[in-house]
């Protein structure tokens, strides 16, 4: 059995997941191979499993990554996924599957109401609808600069999302729920990124203040009723080898789900107290299944 990690060049020696799993898989004598996407040398019919793990540049080179994926024989998660969950703008038909999901203006406009205006310390975020690790993302507090940034992004060809900013993520952080072969192992606290005034920054480290956390059960529940709703998106044959749910806190206390990561996310394995034995019993059982 043979399985390969897919990942990019300028990410290859700085995802910390991938050291892990690799001593996991030399303890157990399983043959793990962390391997380029775009290497045309590559023989991706030669492994047992191709998962897509830190292939971070997908965001620039989107049609070129999802071609890719479409010839590989056996990966994990599958095209299909990948195409839907490397645009957020999926947050519609999970907001429509009866998930609680942070509500989200498209390609706002000058002029356009904007949710919470005139509210004291109004905040936004505006982002566009294909993106990682928060770039091109910043949080406001001026409508005026909501409006030239979505217009912006807009200028540029891309769908833009404008969000509430969610106040209790500056004390409380975002929490992700990380779903592996098919069932939750663990959470973790994802510590504030955007800082008030910064505008956009593209130097965000996204992988930065990571703890471990321990769900509310009412965290539990909106993640699992969020995992149960992608296989009334994709059918009930849906498989996915790993899923991380990221939850926000709302102003009235409850959970909802700010991004669905089906694609590359990062797994915090460092934070998960073994969850690379976890993925790696996935995909084994996979591979045998």
């Amino acid at each position: 059995m043979t399985i390969a990690l897919a990942t990019a060049l300028p990410f290859r020696d700085i995802d910390p997941d991938l050291p892990l799993l690799h001593a996991a898989a030399e303890r157990r004598g399983l043959a793990l191979e962390t391997v380029l996407w775009d290497d045309p040398a590559v023989d991706w019919a030669g492994f047992d499993l191709v998962v897509v793990r830190s292939c971070w540049d997908y965001t620039d080179r989107r049609e070129e990554f999802l071609d890719w994926a479409a010839t590989v024989p056996r990966l994990a998660n599958p095209v299909e996924v990948l195409r839907w969950n490397t645009d957020k703008t999926y947050l519609r038909e999970v907001a429509a599957a009866g998930v609680p999901v942070i509500a989200t203006q498209w390609d706002v406009r000058d002029g356009d109401p904007l949710a919470g205006d005139g509210e004291p310390d109004a905040e936004w975020v505006v982002k566009p609808s294909i993106s990682a690790g928060s770039r091109d993302t910043a949080r406001w507090s001026d409508p005026a600069d909501v409006y030239r940034h979505s217009e912006e992004l807009v200028a540029r060809g891309r769908t833009s999302m404008t969000q509430r900013y969610v106040p209790s993520v500056d004390s409380d952080g975002e929490t992700a729920m990380l779903f592996l072969g098919g069932h939750f192992s663990h959470a973790i606290r994802k510590a504030p990124l955007l800082e008030r005034g910064e505008g956009v920054n593209d130097h965000r480290d996204s992988r930065g203040d990571i703890t471990p956390r321990a769900p509310t059960a009412a965290q539990l529940e909106v993640a699992a009723s969020t995992h149960d709703a992608l296989r009334a998106l994709f059918g009930p044959d849906l498989d996915l080898l790993y899923a991380r749910i990221d939850l926000v806190t709302a102003p009235d206390g409850s959970p909802v789900v700010l991004e669905v990561e089906l694609t590359e996310p990062s797994l915090f394995l460092p934070q998960s107290g073994g969850g690379e034995d976890v993925l790696l019993d996935a995909i084994e059982q996979r591979v045998r299944g």
